[in-house]
């Protein structure tokens, strides 16, 4: 098993470290691209600095990503890190997950403690699937979405690449979430939303545009 050098040192980064904890993975570093954050540490864990800081180790390591929770700069990070020519860590999931044979996950998805997820549903590369959240059957969630803790998410629901789904939300059934959109906390999403914009409150509904 290899040794995990975790993206950001924030307060997701330093859940992923936990969780990395939680399932008998070695973190050996943060990294950040702040340059004042080279060399402090955080929870008992150096931060490394940026790639180029840890040149010699880019075969000895795989990167976390999603040790941040903001789609777009998870996504840069990703691009960053493959141009660097690092590995990237496969999928962690915690111990306190079941996962089905029938369901998929992708390359640098995380999935958090308490998270229930039933059948059938496909979770793309770099998604963030958060503490206490429900996903249903036949679900879709696209590359480099990040959901909130406690999100409920009803069957045949689609989410699409790198949107945001609040704290504490609710999607019903047969919904489609457009690419790049942001969901409020605590919204209730009873109608499908456009891409890149911002739909919140209960019923969830049109704040404004993203773009």
């Amino acid at each position: 098993m290899s040794e995990i050098v975790i993206w950001g040192c924030g307060g997701h980064a330093r859940e992923m470290n936990l969780l990395c904890e939680q399932s008998g993975h070695t973190v050996i570093g943060f990294l950040d691209e702040r340059r004042e954050m080279k060399g402090k540490v955080v929870d008992d864990v150096p931060v490394l600095g940026d790639l180029e800081d840890i040149h010699a180790l880019q075969h000895k390591v795989e990167i976390v990503c999603a040790g941040v929770g903001e789609p777009s700069l998870k996504k840069r990070l990703v691009a960053k890190t493959i141009e660097a020519g690092f590995k990237l860590s496969n999928a962690l999931v915690h111990p306190s997950v079941y996962v089905s044979k029938r369901n998929s996950v992708g390359i640098g998805s995380v999935i958090c403690a308490g998270s229930i997820l039933t059948v059938n549903i496909e979770i793309g590369n770099f998604v963030i699937i958060n503490r206490g959240s429900n996903i249903s059957h036949e679900n879709i969630i696209g590359d480099f979405v990040t959901i909130g803790p406690g999100v409920n998410i009803a069957g045949n629901v689609t989410i699409e690449e790198g949107a945001k789904i609040g704290i504490g939300s609710s999607i019903r059934e047969k919904i489609k979430i457009g690419p790049w959109s942001v969901i409020g906390g605590g919204a209730f999403v009873k109608e499908d939303v456009p891409p890149k914009t911002l739909y919140a409150g209960v019923p969830a509904t049109y704040k404004k545009s993203l773009i």
